[in-house]
């Protein structure tokens, strides 16, 4: 339910528009959050990005096999890229066949399908399809190293750097939960089609099956994806996601003890997230909030909305409590273009600013005829006196 009704909408320069707020359920007590027996752990809502729960999140460790959603992530980028395809025959080098760990098993010189590595990627967790893609993508698993850096750059993985493809142990190679975090979200919204693979309980390939190492898709129908690791560096790790409600959440959780303690505590963060939390989109980006005057222009206003919808996560109930307010600069002369920004919005709670974001122009603005121009230059001069 949106929980934001315009009183009016104030077209003159300088607008201030303020939203009362609709009444709801009742607040309800929040608790503090779970204390886990993990190094470190986040507790991410998807769609907004928020984080609600947060232990060492931004600490640099040692991601183990998590490394593969990096992996994972790029091959499917590069999928719909149209750079390879799912069906392209991947030769195994002896480097592939060779490395350690985690294996999907496949043999030297062999040729294997892009999509059955990435299976063998996601579910098995094998290194040497790992390092196959990696090679057949870049040339080499150095090379694709660099790939990976350059990705998380982009993604905001400010505490990640990668030295290969599978997460086997490098002092250089290293992440956090928060940027795995950040990760599992783009890989969930970015490919749905190929997220899907990141539920799939086992995987039969060459007479072998092996089965998902994320023992909480076998607990909880609601969780979805996506991937384990371990090493005696790392520890246990999981990344999970899990819907209910039309709620996503994201659980990260590094250095857990046992494969049973990194289920069971990444269980308290999906738990508590849902018990206690709720979020909204209250308006779509593009959506039209208000018409913005302009001076000088061929039209006298402009549509203004936002860039990205406005979603917030926030404790069930307080969400009566909002308070929203938008300013608009009181000068806007053409020409404006489509995305130029034109304002500000503001979310409150009890005076604290929860999300402020852009107001954006939704349309171009082309400059006027002469006389708009300079009877507008007039009219200008006299606004600046009085205001």
């Amino acid at each position: 339910m949106n929980i934001f009704s315009f009183a009016k909408r104030l077209l003159l320069p300088a607008a201030l528009l303020i939203v009362a707020p609709v009444s709801m359920a009742a607040q309800q007590i929040v608790p503090s959050p779970p204390q886990l027996a993990a190094k470190a752990y986040v507790l991410m809502d998807a769609q907004s990005g928020q984080v609600l729960v947060e232990n060492n999140g931004d600490q640099r460790l040692p991601p183990a096999s998590l490394t593969k959603l990096m992996t994972a992530y790029i091959a499917t980028l590069e999928i719909r890229r149209g750079q390879v395809g799912e069906s392209d025959p991947v030769t195994i080098s002896e480097h592939a066949w060779r490395t350690g760990g985690s294996r999907m098993f496949v043999q030297v010189n062999t040729q294997v399908t892009m999509s059955d590595l990435l299976h063998g990627i996601i579910i098995q967790s094998g290194n040497d399809a790992s390092v196959a893609v990696a090679e057949h993508i870049a040339g080499s698993e150095d090379a694709f190293a660099d790939m990976m850096n350059t990705t998380a750059e982009k993604l905001g993985m400010t505490n990640s750097h990668f030295m290969n493809a599978t997460g086997l142990p490098d002092p250089e190679h290293y992440s956090s939960a928060h940027d795995m975090a950040r990760l599992a979200r783009g890989i969930i919204y970015e490919d749905p089609a190929h997220y899907a693979i990141y539920s799939q309980k086992e995987f039969f390939w060459n007479n072998i099956k092996q089965p998902n190492r994320n023992l909480l898709l076998w607990r909880d129908k609601t969780v979805d994806g996506l991937k384990t690791g371990h090493t005696d560096e790392a520890g246990y790790c999981l990344v999970a996601s899990a819907v209910r409600d039309n709620m996503r959440l994201i659980a990260v959780v590094f250095g857990t003890n046992s494969e049973q303690a990194r289920a069971a505590e990444t269980q308290k963060l999906l738990t508590y997230g849902f018990r206690f939390f709720e979020t909204q989109t209250f308006y779509q980006k593009g959506a039209e909030l208000a018409k913005a005057q302009v001076w000088k222009g061929a039209t006298r206003e402009a549509k203004a909305g936002l860039a990205q919808d406005l979603t917030l996560t926030l404790p069930k109930g307080q969400a009566k409590k909002l308070q929203a307010s938008m300013t608009v600069n009181p000068q806007l002369i053409a020409p404006i273009n489509k995305g130029d920004v034109i304002g500000k919005v503001e979310v409150k709670m009890e005076d604290q600013v929860v999300h402020s974001a852009d107001l954006i122009a939704l349309e171009t603005v082309e400059e006027g005829g002469f006389f708009r121009r300079l009877w507008d230059s007039i009219r200008l001069f006299f606004f600046g006196l009085f205001n």
